[in-house]
C-alpha cells in the first residue's frame, strides 16, 4: 500500500513544484480551496520553484484572490531547480506527493521523477506529451515498484476526462463494453479563449519528434491487445459528425496513448476486455475548417526546421490564429470557457456471449467541467493527490509509473470530480 503519513522528516503531503508558473498558479490556488479534504481534514502543503521571490507573489496573489489572507505566512517556500539534483533531492525528501507543473517535460520532466523515486515521493504530472510519459514507464516503473513509489503521469485535462471517462462508461454499460469514441467540444465566452504557450511548445516539439515515439514503443515488446466485439474503423482526418454535429478531425493529444496503456494494464492485471478507443475533437463549421487547414499546413512544413520550430516559438498567436498565446487567457475568459465529452459506446449486453456476433448494445456518457487548461486542470490533478492521501487501499498493490485510469480505477475519483465540477453522467 501506498506510504501516505507526513512524519517530521517529510512535513509536507504535498509540495507543488513549479509554482510560480502559469499553471503552477493555479494550482496553488485549487490546493489552497480544497485543505479541508486532506486527511483527517488538515492539508499540509509547501510550493517550490527557483525563485523564493517568485513563490511569495503567488503566494500573495492567492491571498487576494481566495481571500485567506493566512497562506502569506502559513505556506512554507522550498527553493528548488531542475538543473541542480541536489535541491531537488531536497525537496523530494520534505513531501509524500510532488506536484510537478514546470514542462515541457520533454525538457525539465525527467529529473523531477528521478529524485521523487530515489527519495521516496509519489509524482504526479499534468503531462501531454506521450513521449515523456512512455518513456518514464520504459525507465523508472521497476525501480518505482522496488521503492513503492507512484508516478502517476497526465492527471490534468490531459487525460483524466477522457481516461476515467472510458471506466466510467464502462462501469455504467450493462454488459460487456468493446469500444468507445470520445468526442471533445469547448465552449468559449464572447472574449474567447486561448492558450498559454507553453502547451504550444509541448506540441511542436512533439510533433518534430514523432518518430522517436515510434522507436520508443517499440522497445516495450507489446503484444497487440486482444480484440472483442467489431473492430473499431478509424474515421477520415476531416468528417462531420453525427454524434456532435459539426466537423471533426482525430484528437491530437495524449489521451489515445493513455487510455490504450490503461487497457493495457487492465489486461494484463485484471484479465478484463479491452476497451477500443478512438478519441476525436470537434471544429465546428466551414469558416474553423479553412482557418484550421491553413495553420495546419503551416505547422506541418515549419516544425520539420529548427528555423520553422523558433519562428513556431516566437509567434505563437499568429500560427495558431490567437489560439495560443505568450500571456494566456484572462481570468475573465477561464469563467466563460468550458469544455465537453461526449462519449458513444458499444457493446454486449449482459445475456449476450461477446465472442458471438456483432454487438447489440450502446451507451452513450458525458464527462463535462469549466476551462480545461486552467480550472479543470488543476481541479483533476489536486483530486488525484487527494485520492492518493485518503485513499492508498484503493491504488494498485505495488508502486510504478502508472496512468490515471490505471491508478484510480478502484478509487472514489469520480465521485471526487462531480464534487468539484467535473461532471461524469450518463445521458
Amino acid at each position: 500500500m501506498a506510504r501516505v503519513e507526513t512524519s517530521s522528516n517529510r512535513p509536507y503531503h504535498l509540495v507543488i513544484f513549479g509554482a510560480s508558473g502559469f499553471t503552477g498558479q493555479f494550482v496553488v490556488e485549487e490546493v489552497a480551496r480544497t485543505v479541508s479534504e486532506g486527511p483527517k481534514g488538515n492539508l499540509k502543503w509547501a510550493v517550490a520553484g527557483r525563485s523564493r521571490q517568485k513563490l511569495e507573489k503567488v503566494l500573495e496573489q492567492a491571498a487576494g484572490v481566495l481571500s485567506k489572507p493566512e497562506l502569506r505566512t502559513e505556506v512554507d517556500v522550498i527553493v528548488a531547480d531542475v538543473g541542480e539534483p541536489d535541491s531537488l533531492a531536497a525537496m523530494c525528501k520534505q513531501a509524500v506527493i510532488v506536484l510537478n507543473c514546470v514542462g515541457p517535460y520533454r525538457f525539465f520532466g525527467e529529473p523531477v521523477v528521478k529524485a521523487c523515486v530515489e527519495n521516496g515521493a509519489h509524482h504526479i504530472d499534468i503531462c501531454g506529451e506521450p513521449q515523456f510519459l512512455e518513456g518514464m514507464q520504459l525507465n523508472y516503473n521497476d525501480q518505482a515498484a522496488e521503492k513503492g513509489v507512484f508516478i502517476i503521469g497526465s492527471c490534468g485535462f490531459d487525460s483524466i476526462p477522457a481516461d476515467m471517462g472510458v471506466l466510467y462508461t464502462r462501469d455504467q454499460f450493462k454488459g460487456t463494453l468493446t469500444a468507445v469514441e470520445s468526442f471533445l467540444t469547448v465552449g468559449a465566452g464572447p472574449d474567447g479563449a486561448c492558450i498559454h504557450d507553453g502547451t504550444w511548445q509541448s506540441a511542436i516539439y512533439g510533433f518534430a519528434d514523432g518518430h522517436k515515439l515510434q522507436s520508443l514503443r517499440r522497445k516495450f515488446n507489446h503484444k497487440p491487445l486482444p480484440t472483442a466485439g467489431s473492430k473499431l474503423r478509424r474515421r477520415g482526418a476531416l468528417f462531420f459528425s453525427n454524434e456532435i454535429q459539426q466537423y471533426a478531425l482525430p484528437f491530437m493529444g495524449s489521451d489515445p496513448s493513455v487510455v490504450k496503456r490503461t487497457q493495457r494494464f487492465l489486461v494484463e492485471e485484471n484479465q478484463a476486455t479491452p476497451v477500443q478507443y478512438g478519441a476525436y475533437a470537434g471544429v465546428g463549421g466551414v469558416g474553423n475548417i479553412f482557418k484550421l487547414m491553413f495553420a495546419g499546413m503551416m505547422f506541418w512544413f515549419l516544425v520539420k526546421f529548427s528555423f520553422g520550430r523558433n519562428l513556431l516559438m516566437k509567434y505563437p498567436e499568429f500560427f495558431s490564429f490567437g489560439m495560443f498565446s505568450k500571456a494566456g487567457p484572462t481570468r475573465k475568459q477561464m469563467e466563460a470557457s468550458s469544455f465537453q465529452f461526449s462519449f458513444h459506446g458499444e457493446g454486449y449486453s449482459e445475456d449476450k456471449d461477446p465472442s458471438q456476433g456483432k454487438p447489440n448494445a450502446k451507451i452513450r456518457t458525458v464527462v463535462q467541467g469549466p476551462e480545461c487548461g486552467y480550472v479543470a486542470t488543476p481541479i483533476a490533478m489536486v483530486q488525484a493527490a487527494l485520492t492518493i492521501l485518503n485513499e492508498p487501499a484503493a491504488l494498485p498493490k505495488k508502486g510504478g509509473v502508472y496512468t490515471p485510469g490505471a491508478a484510480f480505477a478502484r478509487s472514489t475519483l469520480i465521485d471526487r470530480l462531480n464534487k468539484h465540477g467535473i461532471q461524469f453522467s450518463v445521458i
